[in-house]
Order: C-alpha cells, then structure tokens, then sequence
C-alpha cells in the first residue's frame, strides 16, 4: 500500500482583504498539517479573493497577490499546498494555482476553460490558458515553470482542474491522466445554487474514475463579495468512490476535509490510461520530496449533515444559504446588526426569520460570544435558547409601520412573530405622514386626491412614507436595512420604488413568492435540522398575500391586482429562462397550468411582458441580491434586459391574434 492523506480546505475570504486572506489561508495549512494532511487543496483565488471584478486589472493588485503568496510559502514546512491567485505572464493575466512544496514554490497550473456565463465574467479579466503549453515565469527568486503542468513529489504525480476547467466537455483530466497522474487537485470558486451539489459530486466522482486517480475539490464558502454564497463544500474521491466530503454551510473561517488514499489501489487502472507520457515528460516539473505517509486504512470522514440527504435539502439549503448570506453581509460590511420594515406578510416575515437563523446557526457553531463579535453587538446575557434570543434582540429590529389602511390581523402576525423570535419590535404610525404629504401635494395641483383617480399614487405614498422612519432607525444604531421584496415582485414592477424596496441589501429577490409561501409553511410544520420549527409563523401563512394599501373594502391582494402566483412564476421561467415568445408561453402555459381558461391564461401572459418589459428601470435599481438559483432576474449577475424596449408590442398582437383563434 501506498497511504497518503489528501485534504482541501473551505475558506471564507474577501476580495482585497489581503493580511485577512493570508492569515485564514496560513491557519488553514495549520490545521491541515495538524491533521497529517500530505497535500491540501485550497479554492480558487484564495489569496486575491474571486469577486474581485475589474480590480484583477490593475497591475498593483497582480504584484500585491503574488508578495502575499511568498508570504504564505514558509508555511508549508512539511506538506504541498496549491494556493490559487491571479498571475500575469507576458501579457495575460491568467487564474492560476501555485504549487508550494515543503517551504518552496516549485510552479504554477493556469487555468485552461473560463465560466463566462450568468454570474460569472471571467473572460473579461482572464485569458485561457492553452491547452500543452509551458512557459518561464520571471520571479524575484528566479525563473518558475507555468503552464500546462504536472508535479512529481517523490513519485506521487500531481495536477489540477481549476474549477471550470471539471464542469468543461473536454477536461484538462484526460490529457493529464494520459500523460499519468496519481492526484488531482481542483481549486474552486463554485457559487452555491440549488441543486448543484449533486452536480459537483457527480463530476468529483466521474473525474477519480475515469482518470484513475484520487480528486481533491475545495471550495470558498461564505459572502465573499455581496452576492454569491458559496457553501463550502470539500469533496475527496478515489477511483469512483466518494471517501471524504465537508459539512457545507459553515460559519467557520477555515475547515480542512481530510482523506487517506491508497495510491497503489489506482496504478492498475492507471496503466491503461498513461499513452503518451514518454512524449510528454517536458511537462513534468520533479520535486525531491516526498509527502508524508499516512497510517491506517484508506477512508475518510463525512461530516455531511442528516439534511443533506432528507426530503428537504431544498428547504434546507434556502435557509441556510441566506442566513450564512447575511451573517457574512452583515460583518464584512461592518454593520451593527439588521432592521426590518415588518408588515406581517410573507416576504417581511421570511427575511425576519432568515436574520434569526443565522444568529441561531452562529451561535451553535461558534458560541455566543464568537458570534456576537463578529456581528459587532453586545447579546444580553443567559444559557439556552435565551443565549440564541438575545443575539437575536441585540441584531434584528422589526418595524411595524401602520397607515390608515393597515389591519390588527397584520399588526398581531408581525408583533407575534417577532416576541417568537426573540427580536426589538417597534410600533411606527405613518399615517400623520402620509396625510401631511397628500395635503401638500393636493394643494399643489389645486385639487383632492381620490381613489378613483389617483390609486397608484395613492399606494405608493404609504409605502414610500414607512422609508425614511426605518432608515433613521438603521442609521441611529449602524444597522443594515434589509429590502423585503421578492423575485416575482421583481419580474412584474409590483413594488415600490424608495419604499419596499429601499435597503442596502435584498435577500429574497431571487426567490420567487410561491416557493418562499412554501418554505414558510415548511418552517411552520418542521423547520431546519437541529432547529426545528417554528408555530408562530401560522399566523402569516393563514393570510393572503396583500400589500395592504388600498382601504380595506376594497379587499386588495397582491394575486388580484396581478396573478396567481403560480401562474406568474410559470410564465416567468417561460419567458425568461427558456427564452420563449409571448406566444409560446402561452401555449405552454394552457397546456401545463390547469385550471386557468386560454382566455385568462392570454390575458395573464399578456400582463406579464407588459409589465416586465415597462419595469426594468426598477429591477436595475433594487439592492445587492443574493445568487440562489441559476435563472434569476438580477441584470447585475444573470438577466440583461434594455430599460427602453419596443415592449413586445408585436409579439403581443400576435399573441391576442391567436388568443381569439383559440
């Protein structure tokens, strides 16, 4: 047998945070060399942080990420670590991963395939490195090899896919595997989405089978930069066999995931593979140094919680997502906790809950007192769940703002649920401000405001007069105000600017209000692992949605002013993600959405482009949004739309032409 124990390392970074960076990425190496970590993988850009943008333009940026890696490489005493950052060669900048053996820097592997679509921009600021090229890299300690590149550590034989490079049809793997390999490290900045962990395992898993080698997958986790949360998920496969995989989620700065594989198990395999290492040994960068050996029987731990395999990873996954999203939001935007304009609805509620959760998922993995400094605020004292409650008292303020129109089924719901919690409620009563705003403006234009004449107005001046009070509030303790609108708000405009969605950060805006009802009647019944569930919430799920604007006649809900939520989800995903015509929407949609006549559906689908073509000055302005799924509407990560468009005018007419067909 020839043991060796592999291990990847989870690191919550910043982009530019340079000393921080260096120092979580040194306390990783520690705790892997503590462990008996031969060679560790860390993520992608882990000394520069990856949302860098256009900052890996400057030159000043390249030269400072590469002082702090020769700051790093004395740390390795003992083991081999790939350390990745952003390195320029000639005339390219390229996302590379630096090989450091034993206190030595011994070459860089470039990454060959960039992700340039949705979220990602790389091609904007790399180039890709071409496939069996090798070059001399300049340093001040001499020339280094770069490239297309494989390691030689006293017969163990290393390489790399960056990130990408795995999710690619044509892996850098093969062509390694060819030449003949024992590990693969892949380095990652894979930004959590739903689903996709199952995607990421396959690729782990096919990628150590077909090469005949043992795969090291280590990703960021955390807010690194405001709008993708990465869970942290370190996957460690050997010859087709999951042996290794990370809790994802975590709030820690740094976790190792550690393996011991057995290299001699895949060298048979291997000789069936290796067809051209004779041609190819100028590739192969030999080190004298020989990783330690391991003790033991092959294996290695899964620290995967129960969730991760239940019926509602989903559920699961939301909650978690967002509130390890705002927790990093929160802290790294140097903020003093979180405020809440509460109505008692749905989306207020949610956002309420998600704040909750992180400090109840924080202080289980860190401790009160951990948790509470990095939120920057002072938690009362206690033991329990009164630990978890006033953490929760000391960063979350909810905001009941009450106008005319406002209900005691709304004001009870969103007062309930924050004593559930464990949050500072407040009562605000708006509606002096909002008479006093309509006074002046009637008298502006010499006549009095009605309903009949002035219904939007009319909305919206409440909604807009509940902003500044809570923004005061935020300010007078350095709290973050949280946006509360949702992505199916976003799709059709049914918002209101400087009012629902004024806050320096929107973390449902990619969740679709059908789905959120759902989690919410999930956290009512269930809730998450290790958490539980949570009654109070009964009393928002019973209501309707409404935006509880017009009197209260008039009987106002957000589904009769637009349509079932469903329905809108449905030609949203149409529209958007499958890029279909109104047309064709339609015709899908009266063949998937039963229950709805062809007239109704037209209608519907009619209303939808309408709006969404006439409201996209509005999703351009909504607040930094959190990345959960890969079909989100955010023009900033995902969907790019004109602002002045034709609005579909054609296509609607044909649209309404078919309609009467029907």
């Amino acid at each position: 047998m020839q043991l060796i124990r592999l291990g990847g390392c989870a690191l919550n970074q910043t982009p530019l945070d340079w000393d921080g960076n260096r120092d979580r990425i040194v306390a990783g190496i520690t705790a892997a060399r503590e462990a008996g970590v031969g060679v560790l993988g860390l993520p992608e850009l882990c000394v520069s942080g990856y949302g860098c943008d256009d900052a890996f333009l400057a030159p000043g940026v390249q030269r400072t990420a590469w002082r702090v890696l020769e700051e790093i490489v004395p740390h390795t005493r003992g083991l081999a670590v790939a350390v990745g950052l952003p390195v320029r060669f000639e005339s390219g900048v390229y996302d590379a991963a630096a090989l450091v053996v034993d206190g030595r820097l011994i070459g860089v592997a470039c990454k060959q395939h960039l992700a340039g679509d949705g979220i990602h921009y790389e091609p904007r600021w790399f180039r890709p490195w071409p496939r069996g090229r090798r070059g001399l890299l300049r340093t001040d300690a001499g020339e280094i090899p770069i490239g297309d590149l494989r390691f030689d550590l006293g017969g163990v034989r290393i390489g790399f896919e960056i990130c990408e490079d795995a999710w690619a049809a044509h892996r850098p793997g093969a062509a390694l595997a060819a030449r003949g390999l024992d590990v693969i490290l892949n380095p990652s900045a894979s930004h959590f989405a739903f689903g996709k962990e199952e995607i990421r395992r396959r690729f782990v898993l096919e990628g150590s089978r077909a090469f005949a080698v043992a795969y090291v997958y280590a990703n960021l986790v955390g807010n690194e930069a405001g709008r993708a949360i990465y869970d942290g998920s370190v996957l460690i496969a050997s010859g087709g066999c999951m042996v290794a995989a990370s809790r994802r989620f975590s709030f820690a700065d740094q976790c190792v995931t550690t393996a011991v594989v057995d290299l001699d198990t895949l060298r048979p395999a291997q000789s069936r593979l290796v067809t051209d290492a004779v041609h190819e040994e100028h590739d192969l960068v030999s080190v004298p140094f020989r990783p330690p050996g391991a003790e033991g029987v092959a294996g290695g731990d899964d620290h995967r919680a129960g969730w991760e395999t239940g019926p509602h990873v989903k559920e699961e996954e939301f909650g978690r997502a967002v509130a390890l999203g705002l927790f990093d939001y929160a802290r790294k935007s140097h903020s003093r906790g979180f405020v809440v304009s509460a109505s008692g609805g749905a989306d207020s509620s949610a956002v309420a809950c998600l704040v909750a959760l992180a400090c109840r998922l924080a202080v289980d993995e860190l401790g009160a007192a951990e948790a509470a400094a990095r939120l920057g605020v002072r938690p009362r004292s206690g033991t329990g769940d009164d630990v978890v409650r006033g953490l929760v008292a000391a960063t979350l303020a909810c905001v009941y703002q009450a106008t005319a129109n406002s209900g005691a089924v709304t004001r009870a719901a969103a007062r309930g649920l924050a004593d559930a919690l464990g949050a500072t409620f407040h009562e605000f009563d708006v509606e002096p401000v909002v008479r006093e705003y309509e006074r002046m403006v009637s008298a502006a234009i010499g006549r009095r405001l009605s309903w009949k004449t002035d219904d939007v107005a009319l909305q919206n001046i409440q909604a807009r007069a509940r902003a500044p009070s809570v923004w005061m509030l935020a300010n007078l303790t350095g709290a973050l105000l949280v946006s509360t609108s949702n992505r199916s708000e976003a799709a059709v405009g049914y918002a209101t600017m400087d009012g629902d969605t004024a806050g320096g950060i929107a973390p449902i805006a990619g969740i679709d209000k059908a789905y959120l009802r759902r989690w919410l009647g999930w956290l009512e019944r269930l809730g998450p692992e290790g958490v539980g569930p949570l009654p109070a919430v009964a009393a928002v799920n019973a209501q309707q949605p409404t935006a509880e604007l017009r009197p209260p006649a008039a009987g106002q809900t957000d589904e009769a002013d637009l349509m079932p939520y469903e329905v809108l989800d449905a030609i949203e995903r149409f529209a958007i993600r499958d890029r279909q015509t109104p047309l064709e929407c339609w015709r899908r949609a009266c063949n998937e959405l039963t229950g709805h006549g062809p007239a109704q559906l037209a209608a519907w689908t009619e209303r939808f482009f309408t709006l969404w073509s006439r409201n996209q000055w509005k999703r351009e302005r909504y607040a930094p949004s959190f990345h959960l799924d890969d079909e989100n509407l955010d023009p900033k990560t995902w969907c790019r739309f004109p602002i002045l468009s034709g609005g579909f005018a054609r296509e609607l007419a044909e649209l309404r032409a078919a309609a009467e067909r029907a």
